[in-house]
C-alpha cells in the first residue's frame, strides 16, 4: 500500500532508526519529512498533509500532544482526512492504556521491530477502511484532550513559543515598533501600537488597524519573533492579536472561544492550543 508519513522525533538516532525500520517493514511508505520539534511537525503536517504522522510526545517547545491537537484544529480539510497518528513514547504500561482507550496507536522507545510491524498492519488496515468509507473519521480533539490531562502536558502560552529568546533559542532584538507597508510606490508607516491583529494570508500577513488594512510580505512566524510577546498573543496558527485590543472572550456550547475587539467588528476564533490565555480571574 502506497502512503506518505512524517516523523517528529527530537532524538536524531531514534528518528533515523524509526525511518529505517519503517522502510524495511513497509517499502511502499514514503517518508516526506523528519523533524525534531512539535512546531515543525505542525507546520510540515499542514503543508505536506501526510497519511501518517509519527509523533514523539516529549519534544522541545510544543509537545507531540499539543502539535496533534493544533493539527486537528487547523487542518484545511478540502476532503483530505487528518493523518493517522502514532505516538512514540517512553511512558510506562499504565499510561499506555490511555492510548488504547483513545484508539490511538503507539510504539515504545526504543522501537521494537515486532511491535512496529503490528503498527504498520493497523495503519494499512485503517487506510484501506478510509478508502472504502471516506469521511468516517471521528474528531481527534476530545481524545487528545484526555491524553494531555492524563500526562499533565500544559498549554503553550502566549510567550511560550516566542519569549525573550525567540524561537529556536536565538536572542531576540528589541520589539518591533513600526511596520513599513508598501503598496505600489507608497510606503505607509504603521505604528505597531495601532495594530489590532495580524492574520496570515498565503505569503503575506494582513495588518489590521481600526481604520485600515495593509499587506506585508513576510510570514507570520518571522513577524512573531519581532513582536513583544507580552503585548501580542498568538490565538491561532494564523492569527496574532494585540492584547489591549481585546474587549471580551466568549465561549460557545462546544467550548470554542471567540474574541471581540474594541472599536472593530471582527470576531477572532481562538484555537484550543492557545485558549489557556483567557481564564477568568
Amino acid at each position: 500500500m502506497h502512503a506518505t508519513a512524517l516523523i517528529a522525533e527530537d532524538e536524531p538516532l531514534l528518528a533515523a532508526n524509526l525511518q529505517a525500520e519503517l522502510l524495511r517493514l513497509w517499502p511502499e511508505l514514503r517518508i516526506v519529512a523528519s523533524v525534531g520539534d512539535g512546531a515543525s511537525a505542525l507546520r510540515q503536517g499542514l503543508d505536506l498533509q501526510p497519511d501518517v504522522l509519527f509523533l514523539d510526545i516529549r519534544m522541545p517547545g510544543m509537545s507531540g500532544l499539543e502539535a496533534a491537537q493544533a493539527l486537528s484544529e487547523d487542518w484545511p480539510g478540502m476532503g483530505r482526512p487528518l493523518p493517522l497518528l502514532v505516538f512514540v513514547t517512553a511512558y510506562d504500561e499504565y499510561a499506555l492504556h490511555a492510548f488504547e482507550r483513545a484508539a490511538l496507536d503507539y510504539v515504545l522507545k526504543p522501537v521494537q521491530p515486532e511491535r512496529l510491524a503490528k503498527t504498520c498492519e493497523r495503519l494499512q488496515a485503517s487506510l484501506r477502511a478510509r478508502a472504502q468509507s471516506p469521511g468516517a473519521d471521528a474528531g481527534l480533539a476530545p481524545m487528545i484532550d484526555q491524553l494531555r490531562t492524563l500526562f499533565g502536558v500544559g498549554q503553550a502560552g502566549a510567550a511560550g513559543a516566542y519569549g525573550a529568546q525567540g524561537q529556536g533559542g536565538a536572542v531576540q532584538a528589541a520589539p518591533l515598533r513600526m511596520i513599513q507597508a508598501s503598496a505600489g510606490n507608497t510606503i505607509t508607516m504603521v505604528p505597531v501600537g495601532e495594530v489590532l491583529y495580524f492574520e496570515a494570508a498565503d505569503k503575506y500577513v494582513r495588518v489590521i488597524t481600526a481604520e485600515q488594512e495593509h499587506l506585508i510580505r513576510t510570514s507570520l512566524r518571522e513577524l512573531l519573533q519581532q513582536l513583544d510577546a507580552q503585548q501580542f498573543w498568538q490565538i491561532h496558527r494564523g492569527t496574532v492579536v494585540r492584547a489591549e485590543a481585546v474587549a471580551s472572550a466568549s465561549r460557545d456550547e462546544a467550548g470554542k472561544l471567540t474574541l471581540s475587539l474594541r472599536g472593530h467588528p471582527a470576531r477572532l476564533a481562538v484555537s484550543r492550543l492557545y485558549a489557556d490565555q483567557f481564564k477568568g480571574m
